[in-house]
């Protein structure tokens, strides 16, 4: 009887100490766990004069939009999902993405939709640092010539 609640206590320790541990470097390391949770937010992209509202419809008044579709990876669940699409847009110069943003950018052949955590220069200039919200490690640096697009709104 004593071996098993032995064996009980030890699990229930484990268990306790492997959510705290979890707990603890997802406040510290954003970009290390898909526990953590990103404090900053997408920039403001789309200004309350640039909508139109009328009874049956909503207009968006943003030049240069395309609409896109979204493969079933999971990477940037909860905030959406192959169900999703979003609206987007090209940015112009590095000073149009900020940290918060969720970009498109190309990456071995592949089209990536993450959201910016990091914003730096180093000395081939300005890097930006992308993770999946559901993914638990980064994607490394990524330049400004293979981001395509920023995500300016999520329509579910």
């Amino acid at each position: 009887m004593n071996k098993t609640i032995l064996i009980f206590f030890a699990g229930f320790l484990s268990c306790a100490v492997i959510f705290l541990s979890l707990n603890f470097f997802s406040q510290i390391s954003p970009f290390l766990t898909g526990y953590a949770t990103l404090n900053s937010a997408p920039s403001g992209k789309i200004t309350e004069n640039s909508i139109l509202l009328f009874d049956d419809e909503i207009i968006l008044k943003i030049a240069n939009t395309t609409i896109s579709a979204y493969e079933n990876t999971g990477s940037m669940k909860p905030v959406f999902d192959y169900t999703s699409h979003g609206i987007r847009i090209k940015p112009s110069s590095p000073d149009d993405i900020s940290i918060g943003d969720i970009v498109s950018f190309r990456k071995g052949g592949e089209l990536i939709v993450h959201r910016v955590i990091e914003k730096e220069v180093d000395e081939n200039g300005i890097y930006f640092v992308t993770k999946g919200d559901g993914n638990f490690f980064s994607d490394g640096k990524v330049r400004y010539e293979d981001i395509e697009y920023i995500t300016i709104g999520i329509l579910w």
